[in-house]
């Protein structure tokens, strides 16, 4: 059963699947612009007297008390050379720090504070899986052309992002489980979207194992990944209380995102400083098959409990 979109709705999934959306576009271009190197001036979300810089290093420690990171980062052109130093950073990307991993961060200068924000796993490893399955899923998108939709029935498409401990995920992770799928992305200013998906996803977890059920995992993918970093789902999902041992929060190139929306009928469109989409909650089998959809925030706990007991 495919859900039902007006013609503007079905336009804008179209220039989802081409990847052509003006408005995405000129927003990615803004990002890539902003993540190049510092501007002469503040950037549109940045704060006045603030100065970003790419870094790359590896991580030697974290210190939680301090909340702090020392890292050895490369030369930082036009700032400093490479050198081991320590930066101010996230509670959440403090707990996922390894020592030894590589990362890419930006660097923030304001005043004589240094500290390190949107971090990512740049191990070579965990780049080229990643890397490989957005292109596997890009060539998908393509060769299914105008049948990219995926209909109840057919197989859930293969990925491999970022989980909120910064770990690769491939969706193979989850054969033999049922999934309950959904998107949403953490700085949603609307209660009644991401805020109202997050929290029936909760109250379904707790339901379904008041119902006896076991092998089911909940799957929420940001739609924001340029800000949905590792560290902040970490933090969302904290601030939240959600029991994460079945509860996967997963973000990843944009690009590949892009491509799931499009294969999973959900619109996006970047607005300024938030995101226009729709909602949808979907439930894989065992076998990786789509077998249940529902539209919006507001479905019931009740009807994928029900789904999920028949797996």
């Amino acid at each position: 059963m495919k859900p039902s979109y007006s013609p503007s709705m079905l336009l804008a999934a179209c220039l989802l699947m081409a990847g052509a959306a003006l408005l995405i576009v000129v927003s990615t271009k803004k990002k890539e612009a902003n993540a190049s190197g510092p501007a002469s001036s503040p950037s549109a979300n940045a704060v006045p007297g603030e100065i970003r810089y790419p870094l790359t290093g590896e991580i030697i420690s974290a210190n939680p008390e301090r909340r702090t990171l020392t890292v050895t980062h490369d030369e930082i052109k036009g700032f400093m050379m490479g050198m081991t130093m320590e930066f101010k950073a996230s509670k959440g990307d403090l707990e996922n720090a390894k020592p030894g991993q590589r990362i890419r961060a930006e660097l923030v200068k304001q005043g004589d504070e240094l500290s390190l924000e949107k971090i990512w796993p740049a191990d070579a490893a965990t780049a080229r899986a990643v890397a490989a399955a957005a292109n596997a899923l890009a060539q998908d998108t393509i060769m299914r052309g105008k049948e990219a939709y995926r209909e109840i029935g057919e197989t859930m498409p293969e990925f491999t992002l970022l989980d909120q401990a910064g770990v690769a995920v491939p969706a193979s992770r989850f054969r033999g489980k049922q999934i309950v799928l959904n998107f949403i992305f953490t700085r949603c200013p609307i209660a009644t979207m991401c805020p109202a998906a997050t929290m029936r996803m909760i109250d379904l977890q707790k339901a379904a194992r008041a119902a006896g059920v076991t092998n089911f995992e909940l799957v929420s993918i940001s739609l924001d990944p340029e800000f949905d970093t590792p560290g902040v789902l970490k933090e969302y999902a904290e601030a939240r209380g959600i029991d994460t041992s079945n509860f996967s929060f997963l973000t990843g190139p944009d690009a590949a995102v892009r491509q799931l929306l499009a294969q999973l009928g959900v619109i996006r469109e970047f607005e300024g400083a938030t995101i226009k989409h729709s909602l949808s909650t979907i439930l894989i089998n065992e076998q990786g098959k789509i077998i249940f959809r529902l539209d919006g925030s507001t479905w019931a706990v009740k009807d994928f409990v029900e789904h999920l007991k028949k797996g």
